[in-house]
Order: structure tokens, then sequence, then C-alpha cells
């Protein structure tokens, strides 16, 4: 911990046991992130973000890392929402996840909520770099505000390489000091909760997901590579929660 704020990083490396599972070689966390390997079921492992402390304040940077190497399937989940809160000093928080999967590889990267609380002044970013025949399920769900409570400044950006050609870059700023019409009829039409289910099939090639209408307030299309996006607002995170879900299951 330094005077700019806490740094902290979590690793995890997934890769094939050659006995139809998947073993963990790199599984560690410092500060305030920690990973923990839950049950499994048949060839995929199952890991759990744990947050420590508070946070990320003002000032912070935590970074999480995983890989999934050929044949591996991962599922990441977290044991509780992240709130991005004020802190003493009032620069910029972090935080930055950085994915990677082989060929071959599978991850489902299922976080719970990130909520920017008043005063906070977060920026997040999510890397994916996948080889052309992995798979991915990626959901991002963020809250503006607690309840009756204004939101913090948030900045999230998500980024995904298919086979080193990049077919998604978006960012979504809110909150104090975002750009005008954040709040608009054109992005959030006064919602209060936003997300994104990303997923990656390399069958998508053969046969795009077709744009369609996923319920009120959600919505799917098809991306220039095997992956489609959904996007959802709602007014909470419960009804935001059961539109993903409601996404995720139309394309089991």
């Amino acid at each position: 911990m330094t005077g700019a704020g806490v740094r902290a990083t979590a690793r995890i490396r997934a890769r094939d046991d050659g006995r139809g599972g998947t073993s963990l070689p790199v599984l560690e966390g410092d500060g305030p992130l920690a990973v923990r390997r839950t049950r499994g079921s048949g060839a995929e492992a199952r890991v759990m973000l744990v947050g420590a402390m508070s946070g990320p304040l003002g000032g912070d940077h935590f970074t999480v890392e995983a890989g999934v190497a050929e044949g591996a399937r991962l599922r990441v989940g977290s044991a509780a929402a992240t709130i991005a809160l004020p802190g003493q000093t009032k620069d910029e928080a972090r935080y930055d996840v950085r994915l990677g999967v082989e060929n071959g590889g599978e991850l489902h990267w299922l976080p719970e909520q990130l909520i920017s609380a008043r005063g906070s002044d977060l920026y997040v970013t999510t890397y994916a770099d996948l080889g052309a025949t992995a798979r991915l399920v990626l959901r991002e769900e963020q809250v503006l505000g607690r309840a009756g409570e204004e939101p913090g400044r948030l900045v999230s950006r998500l980024r995904l390489r298919i086979a080193g050609r990049t077919v998604l870059d978006q960012e979504l700023a809110c909150g104090p000091g975002a750009p005008g019409g954040w709040d608009g009829p054109a992005v959030l039409a006064g919602h209060r909760a936003v997300g994104q289910l990303l997923v990656v099939r390399s069958e998508f090639a053969a046969e795009p997901v077709t744009a369609r209408v996923l319920g009120e307030g959600a919505a799917v299309v098809p991306l220039a590579g095997p992956a489609a996006l959904v996007t959802a607002v709602a007014p909470d995170a419960l009804r935001l929660r059961g539109l993903l879900d409601q996404a995720q299951a139309s394309f089991a």
C-alpha cells in the first residue's frame, strides 16, 4: 500500500490435466484480491474471486489475469458484488481484467455486479484475447449507485480479439463528468443498471447469430467474427440479471 492507493493482482492459469479434467497450476492473489478453487463439474474447474477488503477506493489499481490453455475449461465467479467507493485521495481507481483463451479452451467469466457508489471514480477495462476456436461466455453488470443515491463516475471499456483480430472495442462512461447524454434516451434512458453478455463460439462463423430483441431493454447483435453481444438496461440489478440469464439461456 502506498500514498497513491493499493496495488493488487490475482492470477489464474488453467490447463488440461490429461485425465479429462482441468488443473490450476497458477492460482494466486494478493492484498484485497483472493482466489479460491471450488467444486468443479466434469472437465470444468471453478474458481471464486473473494474480495478481502472494501474497494476499489480512489487511487487503487486492481488487476485480474486469467489464462486458459488448449483443452481446458474454466468457470470464474465472485463471492459478492464489487463496490467502487471514494477514497482519501481524488485519484481515479482502476480495475483491469485480462483474459486469454487458447484454441480449444473454454472460459465462463461470470462475476457479480459492480456497484458505482456516490463519489467514486473508477475506470474498468476488460480485454479478452482468444484463439480462433476458443469459447467464451463473459458477463458484465454495472449498477449506478446504491439504493437511493446518485452514482459515482464509471468508465467501462470492453475489448475482444479473436485470432489476432479486434472484433469489439466499446466504452461507456456514466456519472458525474461523463459526456452529456449518458442518461438520455439514446443510452441508458433513465435506467440505473446496465450489462453485457459476450458469447464466442467457433460455430457462429458458419451460422451467425441473428440480431433480435430479447425482452424489454435487451438486444443481441452478431459481431464481425464468431461472436455475439447482448446489451441490456434495467431499473435495478435484479431485473438486469434476469435479462442476461434469459439471453444466456437462449444460446444453450
